[in-house]
This record gives C-alpha cells, structure tokens and sequence, in this order.
C-alpha cells in the first residue's frame, strides 16, 4: 500500500496522524516568517487609531446577513451599550432573536412589517407599514445614547421603492457622531453603499432550501 494509501487508512480508523517533526533550520525560518508578519501587523495596527461611528451594510444572496446583525447586538450589550432594532418587512411571525432580545431593557425592538412582500400583495400597505417603521428608526438615529442600531431587511424596503432613498442616507449620515448602524438585506442599493463605510455581500454555496428544506427554529427563525 502506498503512503499516502496508508495515511488514509489510519484516518478511517480513527487513528491521529501527526505531521513530520521541523528541523531545525524550518523552524528557525517558520520562527523569522511569524516574526515578520507579527511587526508588519502590529504597525499596522498603530496607524489605525481612529474612532467614528460606522455605517456597516450587509447584503447578497447568501444567508447570514441579520443573523450577523445580530451578532453585534450580542456584542455590543456585552460592552454595555444601548441597542435599537427595527425589523423592516419580516413582521408576521416572531423570530428567535426577536424573543430573546426582547428580555434585555437595553434593546428597544421594533417589528413594523407586516410580513414579506408576497403575503400582503397590497404596494400601499407595504409603503405604510415601512414609512411607520422609519420613522421609528429615525428617532433612535437621532438618539445619541442609542450606541448601536439595526435596520434589517430596510434593503428590501428599499428595493421596492416603498422608502426614499435619498432621505434614508441623509437620515444615516445625520445620526450621532459615535453611533454605529447596521444595514441588512439583499438587493443593497448603490447610494447605500457609496455612504456605508463596511460593506459584505454575501453569497450562496450551498443552502438546504435547495434541497427541499425549510426554515427551521435556532438556524433560520
């Protein structure tokens, strides 16, 4: 049986296989490669001494997006600041996040929608629903104890028109100083983009709703 035959073999037996040990001069150079890369990170780093509040858009196909929102208002509690939510769209059916985060008196959560576009089928409605909510987030981005605030699927709102484009990036750019607003959904806008200061798309590889699956509890909802 060939090595490589054999280092399989062990691995289906549930055998650890360890790497071949360094000589000495690799690990002299593995030592000078980590060192190099440790003083050009760490003078990097001493650039980057400025603090601003960020407008941070997360968007694409790929699943992820509120629940990465989400994750910073974990974060960002953990620090002790004061939270804002405004759930745009996703409103007739509560979600995990929405439950848990509503125990905490440091998160003011806010569900205006009244469910994804394809369940009202009613443009006037849906324009209504999301004005109500913007002027909801509107208020806590003129709030400058709130810290930190996430606008979740405001992108689908927006890719239907139902907000003004215009005013929701002044209404961004106008916010406090040092508060920090999270943007969620596919379909981002350009001028959302150009006003953002981090912008991710996600993207699909692979996703179990191709295969017949639904949204489930703790993943999806």
């Amino acid at each position: 049986m060939r090595e490589g035959s054999h280092e399989t073999a062990s691995l289906v037996k549930g055998e650890v296989t360890m790497a071949a040990e360094a000589t000495p001069d690799e690990a002299a150079r593995h030592a000078e490669k980590k060192a190099r890369i440790k003083a050009a990170r760490d003078r990097m780093m001493a650039e980057k001494t400025g603090e601003k509040g960020l407008v941070l858009v997360l968007t694409g196909p790929g699943k992820g997006k509120s629940s990465s929102a989400f994750g910073m208002v974990a974060r960002a509690l953990g620090h002790g600041m004061k939270v804002g939510v405004v759930q745009f769209i996703k409103g007739k059916f509560s979600t995990g996040e929405e439950t848990f985060y509503r125990r905490f008196p440091e998160v003011h959560y806010h569900v205006m929608g009244e469910g994804y576009t394809w369940e009202t089928q009613d443009r006037e409605r849906d324009v209504r629903a999301a004005t109500a909510a913007w002027a909801v987030a509107q208020r806590m981005l003129a709030d400058a104890s709130c810290e930190l605030v996430v606008l979740d699927e405001l992108n689908i709102a927006l890719k239907h028109r139902y907000l003004d484009l215009a005013q929701v990036v002044a209404d961004l750019q106008a916010r406090p100083a040092m508060q920090h607003a999270v943007v969620t959904g596919r379909g981002a806008p350009q001028a959302l983009i150009d006003a953002a200061d981090t912008v991710t798309e996600m993207n699909v590889v692979k996703h179990a709703f191709q295969q017949g699956i639904r949204a489930q509890k703790g993943v999806e909802l």
